[in-house]
């Protein structure tokens, strides 16, 4: 399944220099804003050592990791929602991507510029929280007059959208984002899938600090002290120092996250959340031929990730057989495991769990 994550912030935060470092792509990183006119996209690996030890232990032609890509979205000011700067294409593109990765500049730095002239990471999140949840509230109100002609007829259908369409506008108009809103499958489906409102998107703060402040500072209390939500993470990352580490080979990219007392990248950090964020979970396939990385949603049965793989897996499903990762790296195959009955046959409401090792029968 395909994973988008749009990087996105006011101009000068480090957003080019954060994409830069996930994907090598080098994209333009200029002391002005909307330096970046076009979403710069990059493919990244997700890091996951388990594919690795399968690999070791199967020996096959061709390894395959799951990929999450992330979209370098130009900067926006304030006034967005009404078509300042590059509001309209900044929202658009927004619109397309499954989670928000939004960078908050927590540094200070005399020789780069801020939008606004000074630095203050609470108001910078609340500009662009309003952007969004204004043209959050225009989508509404447009869909709003569209549908209340055919409520007025009668039509029960209609009729039910506007008290969705209602319950949204009385929560965008208090402040408030559609992620944090209560909803049934209706609204979901309505305001989420079919709309695809911004506010509605899973969000991750991205605090951008210097390299004197990589673990705290000021500004980062600051900006998690405005974010009670436990459900949305602050991740602290130094873009400057992740630039520097990007280019070392592993082993001096472990002396130097020694150095500054890190256990992990934080590019790496922000990959996991990415994933985790969206309640994504990993299952593998291993054979001769390739060792693979897919990608599912939490609480996703045996077919459905069959049609990851292909859409034919899906339909004509008979079964899973599975080994769990742990006993497939203890007894080291998948006839040990056979012989050990650590092979499991599944059936199609069999819930998917992360680090299966999955092989899917079926009808063509």
């Amino acid at each position: 399944m395909g994973l988008r994550c749009g990087i996105v912030g006011l101009p000068n935060v480090g957003k080019s220099t954060l994409f830069n470092c996930l994907s090598n792509a080098k994209a333009e990183a200029a002391n002005y804003p909307f330096c970046t006119i076009e979403p710069n996209v990059g493919i990244i690996t997700v890091p996951d050592e388990r594919i690795n030890k399968l690999a070791e232990l199967v020996n096959p032609k061709k390894i395959t990791p799951t990929v999450i890509e992330f979209v370098d979205i130009a900067g926006l000011v304030k006034g967005a929602s009404k078509g300042e700067g590059l509001g309209n294409q900044f929202l658009a593109n927004i619109r397309e991507v499954d989670a928000i990765v939004h960078v908050i500049r927590c540094f200070e730095d005399e020789n780069i510029s801020h939008v606004d002239g000074n630095i203050d990471p609470v108001s910078d999140k609340e500009i662009i929280e309003t952007e969004l949840q204004l043209k959050d509230l225009e989508t509404i109100e447009k869909r709003i007059l569209k549908t209340e002609k055919t409520a007025k007829s009668g039509d029960v259908k209609s009729k039910k959208e506007m008290i969705i369409l209602g319950k949204a506008k009385k929560h965008l108009e208090e402040g408030n984002s559609i992620r944090n809103m209560e909803m049934a499958v209706p609204e979901n489906q309505l305001l989420k899938k079919e709309l695809q409102l911004l506010t509605s998107k899973p969000e991750i703060y991205v605090a951008n600090v210097d390299e004197e402040s990589i673990h705290d500072n000021k500004y980062t209390r600051q900006l998690k002290d405005s974010i009670p939500d436990p459900n949305r993470e602050v991740i602290t990352i130094c873009a400057s120092l992740e630039a520097q580490i990007v280019e070392l080979d592993e082993e001096d990219k472990n002396l130097f996250l020694q150095e500054y007392s890190l256990k992990e990248s934080g590019l790496i950090r922000l990959i996991h959340a990415s994933y985790n964020i969206l309640d994504l979970i990993t299952f593998f396939t291993a054979g001769e031929k390739e060792v693979r990385a897919w990608t599912v949603r939490k609480g996703s049965k045996a077919p459905q990730a069959a049609g990851v793989i292909h859409t034919d897996f899906e339909r004509g499903f008979i079964r899973a057989e599975v080994i769990k990762y742990d006993d497939y790296i203890f007894y080291k195959n998948e006839n040990a495991c056979k012989e050990a009955g650590k092979l499991f046959v599944e059936g199609k409401d069999y819930v998917v769990k992360d680090g299966d090792v999955m092989y899917f029968r079926f009808n063509v």
